[in-house]
């Protein structure tokens, strides 16, 4: 059986981006799921002298470990300011220490959601535009408007949306 792994791009504890990454990854049938957060794999924040004086930190190692070792990535972005949050953007700068194509070719379903219309679709683009570079297979990508609206009780309840949802899911399903 296949094993994938599903994070957000944040630490907030009532991350929508983590329940959208643990819902997507649901759809999923006949895989194992690891649901990750990054609150397990604190850090501190990526400076080129730290590296030279105390080398990467064990987390940064862990968690690219993780993600090697899985099939598959569900990744749901959250957005901060037009960009990825710092904490993703801090785990993702150590990982890139350790291996420029931290992404390994695994296949991945990247996310976004926002509260607003746009549903991260800046934050989207910026992954969609850097990630293939790092070694990012991005086989479908999904971005969520107006997460408190379609999003409710773990599902999304616009059926036009939960569609394309599960189209995108069929995608990396079938590229595991």
């Amino acid at each position: 059986m296949k094993n994938i792994i599903a994070f957000a791009g944040s630490n907030s504890k009532t991350s929508i981006n983590k329940q959208l990454a643990v819902y997507a990854s649901s759809l999923v049938k006949n895989v194992n799921v690891s649901i990750l957060d990054l609150n397990d794999f604190e850090l501190p924040v990526y400076g080129m002298d730290l590296e030279n004086e105390k080398g990467i930190p064990d987390n940064a190692q862990k968690f690219l470990d993780t993600m090697k070792s899985s099939d598959g990535i569900v990744l749901s972005l959250a957005e901060h300011n037009g960009a990825y949050a710092t904490v993703f953007k801090n785990i993702f700068d150590w990982m890139s220490r350790i291996d420029g194509k931290l992404w390994s070719e695994k296949p991945m379903l990247l996310m976004a959601s926002s509260p607003g219309v746009r549903g991260g679709a800046t934050v989207l683009e910026i992954a969609k535009g850097r990630f293939p570079f790092m070694g990012g297979n991005i086989v479908a990508d999904f971005s969520l408007p107006s997460f408190f609206d379609n999003f409710k009780e773990g599902k999304l309840v616009n059926e036009e949306l939960h569609l394309e949802l599960k189209s995108k899911v069929e995608t990396f399903k079938k590229a595991l």
